[in-house]
Formats: structure tokens, C-alpha cells, sequence
């Protein structure tokens, strides 16, 4: 009976992994590189850097003021980006009728800057929002959450099937093919098992009111201020709810707002979001800076902010603390902090980054253990269908491993290579990333799949190491300059992408060798 459950197991670890392993493969990459999609934006943009602009100046918040003022009298909303590093430009964004819109000022002097200021990108969120959505709205939201659940499962039954797991992570047996895929397969799922539990339950746990809406339907009604009363019983801050007035107010002066805001939240600001701007009922709300490790020491670190009224008192305060007293809300910030690594500093996110790569080859070569055991003996599982169904699992393991990997570095060659002033240009981008990645699929189905390894990985791996040269003749910026600025975030993501092209020129060498 025991030898029956564990077949039943194993048949569960494999096909649950198999059907939900090719989509997380794409999942976990997209994961893995959103840790680090501040650094991926800033790159993307490619901002210039500014001379003699050493930080925010009166002048400049003047002039802001006067063009919003101008170019934006009705809108629901101003932001104003404040420069955290010396050569940023203060950035400005509102939405009209006809969309969002934006500009950028000189900190000191208030000039206004060429526009586009950088490049229109949706950055490094792109691959966030690829992670739990697949770019695909709710469908694929909903998508994300059964992968999520099937890669739970596939996890559970793993540990349960491999009664030697933690002992054949000592083992590996270079060169004997099915043999050796399988202890790569243990290694990294031993190595990465705390991670991947703890990253594919807070995944779920994320969305928890999302995938199970009816408990709180249940207690809460349907309507719209149904998750409002219960955010308020979980102990969220309620917010100024505040509606337009109708009766014209002016703006404070910023400065002194400014001032006051460092003086309550502990440092410099890092944002100004002005609701309502130009009504009585305005709401200016000063947000505190991110500090450059994008993250506090600790789990619990909402982000200080204040608010003032038109006239300048101070609506509200929100400290860096932890609101005290609500455990419920704590719980729920501290499964969002531990599954988007908003905690430790860079040590933490360079951990992930590394734990996601091991759980993206983790899931990789389950997928490569199915094809080399069925290549050589088959189990007929479909019939006169299964030569076929084999080979469309081999095409799907190319596509969602080496075509995941060049559909991601297509997107970077798809930023520098589009016009910077292209309508749309975000969106541009991410069909790049689509098309691409589609198109490694057809390759795969239509090329020998031995052939369509090497390929794939091999132009991967081409493009990720000359990227840096790709950067200096379309933007005329590189590593070394960007290493002689201190500019570490932008330095970095060339530097991972030719360490990441070398790992795939390596692997693009194994399948060739293999393939001859």
C-alpha cells in the first residue's frame, strides 16, 4: 500500500510539474529579475546625467508649480519626483483626458528639459507584471494563481516521492545522462527548498482576498466599500477620503512643506503627490526618500509620508514604524515584504536573485529529466499520439527555458533599438518580448529540437554579452562610465548581463557537444 501511495505521488510530482513547469520557468525568471527592476528601469531609461545640478532648488519647485499650473489646471493628480542623486532631474507627471502625461526640469535652475527626458519604458515592472499576470489581465492572473498552486503541489509530492532527497544532495554523477539530470534536479530543489515553499505561498497568500474573494463577500457584502470596511477592521490606514469642493484654493508654498516633511518623517523627500490640486479639499502628501538599498533592515518598513491640507496643517502622519496593534496588518505587510524581498537591503535582494536562478534551473531540469527518461523508454501514455506529444514537449521545454532567456534580453535590445520619441513605446516593447519569445517556440517546433538548444542558447547568450557595446552606440553611456559616476544599479545590470551571457554561451557549448 505504501509502495501504491508513493506511485500515485510520483505520478502527481511529475505531470502536475510537467504541465505547470513550463509556464513557471518563465514565472520563476520574471521573478527572479523584477528583485531588481529599480536598477532595470534607471538602465532603461538611460537618463542623462546633469551638470551643476547638485540637488533641488527653490527656483526649480517655482517653476514646477507654474507648469503644472499651466498644462494641467483640471487634473486629479500632480507627482512631482524629487532628484535623490546628484544629476537626476525633477520629473513631473500628471494625467489629462487624452492620458498621462510628463516633463522634467532642471533642479537647480527649473529649465525645462528635451522631451522625452530618457526613454518612455515600462522598465524592470515589466517583468513584475509578467510574473503574476502574464500580461494577460485577469486570465492570466488567474493563470499565474493555478501554476502557483500547482507548483505547490508539485513541491509537496516531491518531498514525499524522494524518501533519499536530502542525502542525494551530496550526489552528483557528472556525464551519466537521465542519471545525472536527476541529481542536478535534487541538488537544486534541496538547495532552494525553504525559498521555493516560502516564495510559492506567499505568492498565493499575496492575493489572498483576490483568490478567495468569498469569505470575505461573506462577512464584508459585495459592493464597493465592502474591502474599504475591511481593510479598516484589518487596521490599515484609512487615508484622507476627501471629495473635490468645487472652491478654488491656491497652493501652498513647497518649500516650507518640504522642510516640515524632512523635519516629521527623519529624511529627505523623495516624492509629492498632490491630489485635487487648485480645490479647497487639495491634499498635498509628502512621501519619504527610498533609500538606495530600496528597502529598510527590517520586514515591517512602510514608507513615512505626510500630509497637509490647502492651507499647510498637517492632515496626517505616517511613520516608518509599524502600526502598533494590529497584528492582522502586520501579518499581511509582512508575506508581501518577505515575497518582493522589501526587506535587507541589496544582501537580501542579491539572495533572492541568486535563490530564483536555482529554483528557475530547479524547474528546468524537471522538465529535461521528463524528456531524457522518455526518450530513452517510453511509456506510451497517449496512445499512437505519444511520438508527437514527446515532441511537442521537447519544443515547449526549448521554448520555456533558452526562449525565456532570449525573449527577456530581446526586451533590453527592444528598448535601445526603438525610436525614443515612438508612440506607444512601452507597449513596443513588451510585444518585442512576446513576439520574441513566441517565435522561439515556433523554432523550436519546426527545427530538431538538439539544433534549437544551441541555437537559442547560443544567440542568448550573444545578445546578453553585447549588450554593453548595444548600450554605448545607441545612448553613447557604458560600464566604465557608469562605474566612474558610482553609478552602481546602472553598472550592475550590465555587469550580471555578461555574467549571465557567459552561464548561457557555456550551455549553448554542452548542447552542441551533445548534439555531435
Amino acid at each position: 500500500m505504501k509502495a501504491g501511495f508513493r506511485q500515485r505521488m510520483a505520478a502527481l510530482h511529475t505531470w502536475c510539474g510537467l504541465t505547470c513547469g513550463w509556464l513557471l520557468c518563465a514565472i520563476f525568471l520574471t521573478g527572479t529579475l523584477s528583485v531588481f527592476r529599480e536598477p532595470i528601469t534607471r538602465w532603461m531609461q538611460a537618463k542623462p546625467q546633469l551638470a551643476g545640478a547638485p540637488g533641488l532648488e527653490q527656483p526649480a519647485l517655482d517653476s514646477a508649480v507654474r507648469h503644472l499650473q499651466a498644462q494641467a489646471p483640471g487634473a486629479a493628480f500632480w507627482r512631482l519626483e524629487m532628484p535623490t542623486r546628484p544629476g537626476d532631474a525633477l520629473e513631473l507627471f500628471w494625467r489629462t483626458p487624452a492620458g498621462p502625461r510628463q516633463a522634467a526640469m532642471h533642479p537647480a535652475t527649473g529649465a525645462l528639459l528635451p522631451q522625452p527626458w530618457g526613454r518612455p519604458t515600462e522598465g524592470g515592472r515589466h517583468f513584475m507584471s509578467f510574473h503574476y499576470t502574464l500580461h494577460g489581465g485577469t486570465a492570466g492572473f488567474w493563470l499565474v494563481g493555478w501554476v502557483a498552486m500547482c507548483a505547490l503541489v508539485a513541491l509537496v509530492s516531491g518531498v514525499v516521492v524522494h524518501k533519499r532527497i536530502f542525502q542525494d544532495f551530496f550526489t552528483f554523477r557528472p556525464g551519466k545522462g537521465q542519471r545525472s539530470w536527476l541529481d542536478a534536479h535534487n541538488a537544486t530543489a534541496v538547495l532552494t527548498l525553504p525559498f521555493l515553499f516560502m516564495i510559492v505561498y506567499t505568492g498565493l497568500a499575496f492575493f489572498y482576498s483576490s483568490y478567495m474573494p468569498w469569505p470575505l463577500r461573506a462577512a464584508y457584502g459585495a459592493d464597493d466599500g465592502a474591502y474599504g470596511r475591511y481593510q479598516a477592521e484589518l487596521g490599515a490606514p484609512a487615508g484622507q477620503r476627501r471629495q473635490r469642493s468645487g472652491q478654488p484654493a491656491p497652493l501652498p508654498a513647497l518649500a516650507p512643506l518640504l522642510q516640515q516633511a524632512r523635519a516629521l518623517n527623519g529624511t529627505p523627500a523623495g516624492m509629492l503627490f498632490v491630489e485635487r490640486p487648485g480645490d479647497a479639499s487639495q491634499v498635498l502628501r509628502v512621501f519619504a526618500r527610498v533609500p538606495d538599498t530600496a528597502a529598510t533592515r527590517t520586514i515591517l518598513n512602510p514608507r513615512a509620508s505626510v500630509a497637509f491640507d490647502a492651507g499647510g496643517a498637517v492632515l496626517e502622519r505616517r511613520g516608518p514604524e509599524p502600526v502598533v496593534g494590529h497584528a492582522a496588518l502586520d501579518a499581511q505587510h509582512v508575506v508581501e515584504s518577505l515575497h518582493v524581498a522589501a526587506f535587507g537591503g541589496w544582501t537580501i535582494k542579491w539572495l533572492y536573485f541568486g535563490s530564483g536562478l536555482a529554483g528557475t534551473a530547479m524547474v528546468a531540469t524537471g522538465l529535461l529529466l521528463f524528456s531524457v527518461k522518455r526518450r530513452q523508454r517510453s511509456l506510451h501514455e497517449f496512445g499512437a499520439a505519444t511520438p508527437r506529444v514527446y515532441r511537442v514537449a521537447e519544443a515547449l521545454n526549448v521554448a520555456a527555458l533558452a526562449g525565456a532567456a532570449l525573449a527577456s534580453i530581446g526586451y533590453f535590445y527592444a528598448n535601445r533599438l526603438l525610436p525614443a520619441d515612438l508612440a506607444g513605446r512601452a507597449d513596443w516593447e513588451i510585444r518585442a518580448f512576446l513576439g520574441v519569445w513566441a517565435a522561439s517556440l515556433l523554432h523550436a517546433l519546426l527545427w530538431p529540437p538538439a539544433r534549437a538548444w544551441t541555437v537559442q542558447l547560443g544567440t542568448a547568450a550573444l545578445l546578453c554579452l553585447a549588450l554593453p557595446l548595444l548600450n554605448g552606440a545607441t545612448t553613447g553611456q557604458g560600464l566604465w562610465g557608469y562605474l566612474a559616476d558610482g553609478d552602481w544599479q546602472r553598472a550592475g545590470v550590465e555587469a550580471v548581463a555578461l555574467g549571465l551571457g557567459l552561464v548561457l554561451a557555456w550551455a549553448a557549448l554542452r548542447a552542441r557537444g551533445r548534439r555531435r
